[in-house]
């Protein structure tokens, strides 16, 4: 099924640049066929239509006053027969979408009085983990010059000649994570226009680039990659030159005319004093500085500057000029848009290596305060009190909740595993975890007054965010469960939490799995209050334990020597099984996706009890398997499993409560944890598993920031 949303008949902007746009209702006048129904692809998106240009029905109007007709799922013309008025205006026709589909990418640029090459430089490498296939950077003023590259921007800077970034106070730099076109020297940004004038760098996807290929190919445009990209930044140029438009407008109008996602930032070397740039779907931050400017996709290429930064919002675009200060629009309405200035809560130290070989390791040792930070202010044992403004705002929504569905991807779909079994045990809520990549393209069933609780790291995964926006239309409340402050998720949802675990630059995540536990834990405490599930002697035991948590991981990075020992012992291995029971299924899983995220060894986990239904047969004397084996829960039930794996002489690695006896007399390795409630094992266990696989990892000669093909965030389909 293919719906239309027909809002875009109520304006028609005119062919000239929105600068000079009038607004008319032509709607009864409008006839529109339906030609084709077809799926968006990459053999359909070719697909588009005109519409004729000023000029009446001259059929010789530039082309550039043809519109492309965007359509998702559909191909479409209009009737010749219109009246002649008609053929005055452009129809920009947007068909509403769904959901954004977004690369993870990084944008740095810069423009004011100091060097732009070691400010991007720097820039780029702090925004690495959002894609490190390939970089980029381009510089203007004395010495301009244009390097990118297949590989890092450590590649990146053995290339640039040193003597010409000298002198230059503006700048471009992109760090790539590749959708269109492998990792190479011509995919990588940025990408210039076919006179060389403009530049631009893009995070995001444009759907329908094959359709304006198509037309600028035919307009005698050129292209030397298999990007959207550099389809984008000519469409820019065709414009800017055909209706005699400055840089800023040509942006605007080209941005009305694609469909997908970006964040982009736009240079023109004829008008070398500005830099424009623009939003939709991906992140991008503005740093004001005196007399300066900075550009990113996050705040982090630019907190040792300033810490006042404006976040644009979707649809929103701002003209930064050198000495002129900036101005913000509307890209649709051309509404001048007032700036909201924010404080940066970020410092430098949060988002260096601080000693540590590598971040993900810095961030495993984080995890005692990330998790203090995350209840501080929120949780009063005594008091058997819990404050989450986000449920106190909404305590009737929570009160009379008949179901909660928890949507999520990857880290923290396991999260989302471990709140299942937290609200069912203390509020006695009916609870469905779903891949938010599912849940979105079937026809889930969702009630006015359920409650989705959507959970990302980053805030950004575009699936999660498709997601909250389909729950929001059939009438969920949708609560988020974040650690980005002015995230898009935290903006689409009703309500929220943010995780506190502060910046986590390691690809694999850590520390934003257990403060995402900690979340969870206070929310189904919380809950159950409200719903008289929950007696005060099983709450004081958990939250009371919870307040205990990061003291006691605290004792558990010390047994890292040991966790390295049996690393060493198993880095060849071809293949890991992981196994739990209860709350340690999900703890399972999530150890099995870090050992095979940064090591590339393959590794699966299950519950303990289907071992026999099939992964049984993998199991010999080359198998390690790590079974999580705490006296909590289905204790009996385990060790049962644990004699099955031992018969079949299977290595095994077992995570068990501190003095247990049993299951160490049948394992060949045992990392002891300290006794808590099912509940919390979770995060505890989660630990050594981290340090297993980073340790592995290392081993193996991995890079275990920037494992292969991923990305922190990932913001595509």
């Amino acid at each position: 099924m293919f719906l239309i949303n027909t809002n875009f008949l109520d304006n028609f902007p005119k062919v000239n640049h929105p600068k000079k746009s009038s607004i008319s209702n032509f709607r009864t006048n409008v006839f529109l066929y339906i030609c084709t129904l077809r799926a968006l692809s990459s053999v359909g998106s070719e697909h588009l239509v005109y519409t004729q240009g000023v000029g009446g029905s001259n059929p010789s109007a530039p082309t550039s006053n043809k519109i492309l007709m965007q359509c998702i799922g559909i191909s479409c013309f209009f009737n010749s027969s219109y009246p002649p008025f008609f053929n005055y205006y452009n129809i920009f026709a947007t068909v509403q979408v769904l959901s954004k589909t977004t690369t993870m990418c990084g944008i740095v640029g810069y423009i004011g009085h100091r060097e732009a090459y070691p400010i991007i430089i720097k820039g780029l490498k702090r925004l690495e983990y959002r894609g490190y296939d390939s970089a980029g950077i381009t510089l203007y003023g004395n010495g301009s010059q244009l390097v990118k590259t297949k590989g890092k921007v450590s590649d990146l800077e053995e290339l640039v000649t040193v003597e010409k970034a000298q002198g230059n106070t503006l700048g471009l730099g992109h760090t790539r994570w590749a959708t269109h076109g492998i990792p190479s020297n011509a995919n990588s940004h940025p990408h210039t226009s076919n006179s060389g004038n403009i530049s631009i760098v893009h995070n995001g996807i444009i759907e329908n680039y094959a359709a304006i290929k198509k037309v600028l190919t035919d307009n005698g445009f050129s292209f030397s990659s298999d990007t959207d990209t550099e389809v984008l930044v000519n469409l820019i140029e065709f414009i800017k030159i055909s209706q005699n438009v400055k840089i800023g407008q040509a942006v605007q109008i080209a941005l009305t005319q694609v469909v997908g996602a970006y964040a982009i930032a736009v240079f023109d070397n004829e008008r070398p004093h500005e830099i424009v740039v623009a939003k939709l779907g991906s992140p991008l931050a503005i740093g004001i500085g005196k007399d300066e400017y900075f550009i990113a996709s996050d705040a982090s290429p630019f907190i040792e500057y300033t810490k006042r930064t404006i976040y644009l919002e979707d649809n929103e675009m701002a003209v930064i000029y050198r000495k002129k200060g900036f101005k913000m629009y509307s890209i649709t309405s051309d509404a001048v848009v007032t700036p909201k200035i924010q404080e940066i809560q970020l410092s430098l130290e949060k988002i260096e290596k601080g000693g540590f070989d590598h971040f993900m390791l810095k961030e495993i040792h984080e995890q005692p305060t990330a998790i203090t930070d995350t209840f501080r202010g929120r949780m009063f044992v005594e008091d058997q009190k819990i404050n989450i403004s986000g449920i106190e705002q909404h305590l009737d929504v929570f009160k009379q909740a008949e179901r909660i569905t928890i949507v999520a991807c990857g880290t923290s779909w396991h999260a989302g595993l471990v709140a299942e079994y937290l609200f069912e045990d203390a509020a006695r809520i009916p609870v469905e975890v779903e891949y938010a990549s599912e849940f979105r393209y079937r026809n889930p069933v969702i009630n006015k007054g359920d409650v989705v609780i959507a959970i990302s790291q980053s805030g950004e995964t575009a699936d999660t965010l498709a997601a909250i926006k389909l729950a929001k239309e059939k009438g969920a409340f949708v609560f988020g469960i974040c650690n980005v402050v002015g995230s898009s998720i935290a903006r689409e949802t009703d309500s929220g939490a943010y995780t506190h675990a502060g910046p986590e630059i390691g690809v694999a995540s850590t520390k934003a799995f257990t403060t995402q536990l900690t979340v969870i834990t206070m929310m189904a405490l919380r809950l159950g209050q409200l719903k008289g599930t929950i007696d005060k002697e099983n709450f004081d035991r958990v939250a009371s334990q919870l307040v205990a948590l990061p003291k006691q991981i605290e004792n558990l990075l010390k047994f890292d020597k040991q966790i390295q020992k049996i690393a060493a012992a198993y880095k060849d291995a071809a293949n890991f099984l992981y196994l739990g029971r209860g709350y340690n299924f999900p703890a399972a899983l999530e150890g099995a996706l870090k050992l095979k995220e940064i090591s590339y060894i393959h590794a699966e986990g299950y519950p303990a009890a289907e071992m026999k239904h099939g992964p049984i047969a993998l199991i010999d004397e080359n198998m390690p398997v790590v079974v999580i084996a705490t006296n909590k829960g289905h204790y009996e039930k385990i060790v049962s499993n644990i004699q099955e794996i031992k018969s079949r002489n299977a290595k095994i690695i077992s995570i068990v409560t501190k003095g247990d006896e049993s299951v160490k007399l049948l394992s060949d390795h045992v990392i002891e944890i300290p006794d808590v409630t099912e509940a919390l094992v979770p995060i505890l266990a989660s630990v050594p598993l981290q340090l297993l696989s980073y340790h592995i990892a290392v081993m193996r000669g991995c890079n275990v920031d920037q494992p292969r093909n991923l990305a922190k965030s990932v913001t595509v389909e």
